[in-house]
């Protein structure tokens, strides 16, 4: 029997070479960029700081030169930031007109007052800082519109605007070279009260200014006391609350004692706008509210009437 053989049919099967990426020029293989890797710290831009402030009041971002341009009042909500005394002085009196009075009296640490820093250290650091300032006071004699006023302006950036021996003392001057000189007062306070670190001759300083108010209205001459935030304690029981009359910028936080302090005495809760400007002036305290940007003009008012009889006579 014969046996037929079995033949395997081949199936012709064309060969493709592996498919293999060109090289370069450079011999090098191409391949496809990489994709960025995203990470979670992404690079800011740096912005110099000092360009923009938030209002504490409305949050908003105020540009800085946009808030010193308008004295420091917020375009928004009218939110009135401190003011340091040289920016009030000069948005007050007529240009190159005010002439200052004793600038180069300074504290000195009579009492070697020792704490977590020494007294003597503090009015270096500050005086470092703020090269324009010896003390939390500028006084002078200075024309707002047409009157020559003595002008004495607190600032509560040195130390809290806080009244040792020589804010004492200038304030004292400055109210007796207006007496001499037939000149109306105009005080701005802002401040923290007695300085602490002068002890007992912080405290001295409250009766001598009040003593020499007290001659200059025996000469029958107007005193205007304004009132920034904030003042309270030992300047808000001396000077600051005897003026002829009283003028508060809004929303000023003005007492004597802590608000924690009263509730804490009287034991009772008090109302949310308490010792500010509104409710004192609903009280009778204050006399007229008057807006940072208004304040020339409504001194100039009325300089004109608590004047008219001394140009009378």
């Amino acid at each position: 029997m014969a046996i037929r053989g079995i033949r395997k049919k081949q199936i012709d099967v064309e060969q493709v070479p592996p498919a293999v990426t060109p090289p370069t020029r450079d011999g090098a293989i191409n391949s496809f960029p990489s994709r960025p890797k995203l990470t979670s710290k992404a690079k800011k831009r740096d912005i110099p700081e000092g360009l923009w402030i938030k209002c504490p009041s409305c949050s908003g971002l105020i540009y800085d030169k946009e808030l010193d341009d308008n004295l420091k009042v917020c375009p928004n909500c009218s939110h009135h930031f401190k003011l340091g005394a040289r920016e009030r002085i000069h948005s007050m009196v007529e240009t190159c007109s005010f002439e200052e009075l004793d600038p180069m009296m300074e504290s000195v640490d009579i009492l070697k007052f020792t704490g977590s820093s020494s007294y003597e250290s503090k009015l270096v650091s500050y005086r470092k800082k703020m090269p324009m300032l010896k003390d939390a006071v500028v006084t002078g004699v200075g024309l707002i519109g047409t009157h020559r006023v003595a002008l004495g302006v607190m600032d509560f950036s040195f130390l809290g605007g806080s009244m040792g021996s020589v804010v004492g003392e200038k304030l004292t001057r400055l109210i007796e070279t207006a007496t001499d000189r037939g000149l109306p007062l105009v005080i701005v306070s802002s401040s923290g009260g007695a300085r602490m670190y002068e002890g007992m001759f912080s405290l001295m300083q409250m009766a001598k200014t009040c003593g020499a108010l007290s001659y200059h209205a025996r000469r029958n001459l107007p005193y205007i006391s304004v009132l920034t935030d904030p003042t309270t304690a030992g300047v808000m029981a001396s000077f600051a609350s005897v003026g002829d009359l009283i003028l508060a910028e809004p929303c000023a936080m003005i007492g004597f004692a802590g608000r924690r302090v009263v509730e804490a005495t009287t034991q009772s809760e008090l109302p949310p706008d308490f010792q500010t400007a509104e409710f004192l002036k609903q009280r009778g305290l204050i006399d007229v509210i008057v807006p940072r940007l208004e304040m020339k003009q409504r001194l100039i008012t009325y300089l004109h009437y608590l004047m008219a009889n001394q140009v009378a006579s």
